[in-house]
């Protein structure tokens, strides 16, 4: 009896065995049919922005010989530069000496919003400026931290009053963030393409940390695409140019206006976790030009901001996460499609992450039951049956666009930070789907608590910046960025 119980316990064993690798099977077919059909979906997105981008790209080199475009010559300009600034002690001071270094002219003034709750931080931008009349500490009258939007407006508070008192008037406001290492040619360049844009936008070159070249790397393969691919598609369209928040600069009559239009007077969206991306699409509503402008120095530099990101998967997550809430959810509900088929189509592109996700997870799904389906397969415990014509065909042009979509990753990156980060950008895609996927999930909860009345999370992360370099070691003009090799 004992060999028959035997027996039988190892027929339900292999029953169970089998049956769950049935199971497997079929959920693996189920997620990656699911999978494939939507990353077929957007890999013709993508791919229709890889034909626009490539006749944009041949149309402008052929117009301009090779040669980066020029804006109009302008009169002279005054800038006033916003810098949010909570608990950014270990920063502010290094960003200020970048700044002055950079920018020896008297054409602008930078007003640092710091709160009386985090004097680290005042003590530090006040020890840097010293009596330099370029820097004004603003010392915000509400306990820290509220929100970069509501310093933002506190700081065009600050220079209102000082129009108003005759002290100092600005034509134009520029953004930047404590951590930012500005370029040296960048107001010059606001100057000229200001005088016939409400508002320009820079690219943003992430600085790549040598000892996370997986996390804080992913951030610069992703502005490449963006900077280099996307956004001159949309400014080729003619469609809503969204503001990175960074590196950007703006007609004070178009923030006047919008100022005006809100009930406190005040410009910039405290509701909004990404109040730079819906400044952007909110003056293009109004009829307002912007202008996503990549130019670079005598040097072959690029003008651009450059700044460390978060180089650690926990930071990294949160800071996606506030994006994908501030763009892909809550942006929904705020800025709505807009009204031209332009629009729609790049407004859908910026709203697709979370769903991205969603594919994702199937993708990676599918793929582990298939594997482990395998397996079994191998062992001679199943025998699954064969694709039919219609997901081998699937599988194929899913594989292919795949392969296409990391070879122009890698390209994008490649002609930004050098051959070498373009080979890591192929392990890097890994680490920004999964980033992605654990983003998708906090911005999801944080979401549907938002529906039911939860304040949205404003998660800050913590920042760092290059030494400045010491006063007068070489001459302003002569500034370098140590970025690696590449294009500029």
């Amino acid at each position: 009896m004992d060999a028959l119980g035997t027996v039988i316990e190892a027929g339900y064993a292999a029953a169970l065995l089998q049956a769950s690798l049935v199971v497997l099977d079929v959920s693996a077919r189920e997620l990656l049919l699911f999978a494939g059909i939507w990353f077929l979906i957007g890999a013709v997105d993508d791919l229709a922005l890889d034909v626009v981008w490539l006749w944009h790209l041949v149309r402008v080199r052929v117009r301009q010989g090779g040669q980066d475009m020029k804006g109009p010559d302008a009169p002279p300009m005054t800038f006033a530069v916003f810098v949010p600034a909570w608990d950014e002690a270990d920063v502010i001071g290094d960003m200020l000496a970048h700044c002055l270094m950079r920018w020896p002219d008297r054409n602008y003034r930078l007003y640092i919003g710091v709160y009386a709750n985090d004097p680290g931080t005042g003590l530090a931008a006040r020890a840097r400026a010293a009596d330099d009349p370029r820097v004004r500490v603003v010392m915000l009258d509400a306990a820290g931290p509220t929100s970069k939007a509501d310093c933002l407006n506190r700081l065009w508070q600050a220079l209102q009053g000082d129009a108003a008192e005759g002290r100092f008037t600005a034509d134009a406001i520029v953004l930047h963030d404590a951590e930012d290492v500005v370029h040296p040619e960048e107001l010059q360049l606001y100057r000229r393409w200001l005088a016939t844009h409400c508002f320009v936008q820079i690219p943003v070159r992430p600085l790549i940390d040598p000892a996370s070249r997986l996390i804080s790397g992913h951030y610069a393969d992703e502005f490449a695409e963006a900077h280099l691919r996307k956004m001159p598609v949309r400014s080729r369209l003619g469609v809503a140019m969204p503001s990175a928040g960074v590196g950007c600069a703006f007609r004070r009559s178009t923030l006047a206006q919008l100022a005006a239009e809100s009930r406190s007077d005040a410009p910039f969206a405290t509701d909004s976790l990404t109040e730079d991306y819906e400044l952007g699409i909110r003056i293009h509503e109004r009829g307002g030009r912007g202008a996503f402008v990549r130019e670079r120095d005598e040097q072959g530099d690029l003008i651009a901001t450059r700044a460390f990101f978060p180089a650690d998967l926990t930071a990294s997550v949160r800071q996606k996460t506030r994006w994908m809430i501030g763009i892909a959810l809550s942006g929904w509900d705020r800025t709505g499609w807009g009204g031209s088929a332009g629009d729609i189509w790049m407004r859908a592109r910026d709203r697709r992450s979370a769903l991205a996700a969603v594919v994702l997870v199937a993708g990676y799904l599918g793929l582990a039951f298939w594997l482990a389906g395998g397996l079994g397969a191998l062992a001679e415990l199943y025998a699954p049956e064969p694709p039919d014509p219609a997901a081998r065909l699937l599988m194929m042009l899913t594989a292919c666009t795949l392969i296409w979509r990391l070879v122009v990753r890698a390209a994008c990156t490649g002609w930004e930070h050098g051959w070498a980060e373009a080979i890591w950008s192929l392990p890097r895609a890994l680490v920004s789907n999964v980033i992605a996927i654990m983003a998708a999930r906090r911005a999801l909860m944080a979401y549907a608590a938002s529906l039911k009345g939860a304040d949205l999370p404003w998660d800050k992360t913590r920042h760092r910046i290059p030494p400045a370099p010491v006063p007068d070691a070489r001459p302003v003009a002569a500034a370098s960025f140590a970025t690696g090799p590449g294009r500029g």
